[in-house]
């Protein structure tokens, strides 16, 4: 899901499933493939599907019957989504990029991305894209983070880096580059799509491993090969710092606010 692929290495996607997915994922991964099963697709496309966390709720949630193809530009994050899937379950993995998709036009009648498109350099071009690869009237559900006052996590985290690193912290993309509603409905449109349906959707979740999550944002996020490259501080006493931190902010047991916004659109 990053604009760089070949940074998502090593042990990376393991740390970022383990250590992030049940914490900041999950929940909207479940809420995201509820509403999609709702329109009952037999053949769907999940774009950016990074570890299979999305696609393993969609796997639940479609009929047995249906078919579902999950891509991503990172080879080695899917490697772990396969792990989450028997060999007799219709899923199908490919290496691709959301912006130029090796897909037939109109060959799906869903395509799925969550928190993919932040990351896309052309965000217009992905629209495209997801509405060439639909039927007509398939149902295309995208979601991206909200502000960061909405999404405490990553305001800590960096902070921690800035703390370790007060001269010259390590540089990543963010994720919040797609707050606002207005642009990305805009897009929609002119992209050809219909009967927009934008939600809001904050939650607050607690966190059951502090540890195991602070470990997560520090060794299952790409800033982990700067952090190592500079080898002046152990990514380990980051993320014990970082653990700490969250303790601080958010308690015991740790209650942490979320808050993303999800459009679901129709094809014309």
């Amino acid at each position: 899901m990053s604009s760089d692929p070949a940074r998502f290495i090593g042990d990376i996607p393991r740390h970022y499933d383990r250590g992030l997915g049940p914490v900041i994922f999950e929940a909207y991964a479940e809420e995201t493939a509820r509403r999609a099963a709702i329109w009952g697709p037999r053949n769907a496309l999940e774009i950016a599907a990074g570890t299979g966390i999305v696609t393993r709720k969609l796997r639940d949630a479609l009929p047995t019957d249906a078919r579902l193809t999950a891509t991503d530009l990172n080879a080695p994050m899917l490697e772990i989504a396969r792990e989450k899937f028997r060999p007799d379950e219709q899923v199908s993995f490919d290496v691709a990029d959301a912006l130029v998709l090796p897909f037939a036009d109109g060959a799906f009648d869903a395509v799925i991305c969550q928190f993919g498109l932040m990351f896309f350099p052309d965000k217009d071009a992905a629209h495209r894209e997801a509405a060439r690869v639909l039927r007509p009237h398939g149902r295309y559900l995208t979601s991206v983070w909200d502000a960061p006052r909405y999404n405490p996590f990553s305001r800590l985290g960096q902070e921690m880096v800035e703390r370790f690193f007060p001269g010259d912290p390590p540089k990543f993309v963010s994720p919040f580059s797609c707050p606002e509603i207005d642009p990305t409905k805009e897009a929609l449109i002119a992209a050809g799509f219909t009967n927009i349906v934008i939600s809001v959707l904050p939650r607050v979740h607690e966190i059951a491993d502090v540890k195991a999550f602070a470990t997560g944002l520090v060794f299952g996020h790409p800033l982990l090969n700067q952090i190592r490259a500079r080898g002046e501080v152990a990514p380990e006493a980051i993320a014990a710092a970082l653990a700490e931190r969250l303790g601080q902010e958010f308690g015991a047991p740790a209650r942490m606010p979320m808050q993303a916004i999800l459009f679901e659109a129709s094809r014309l």
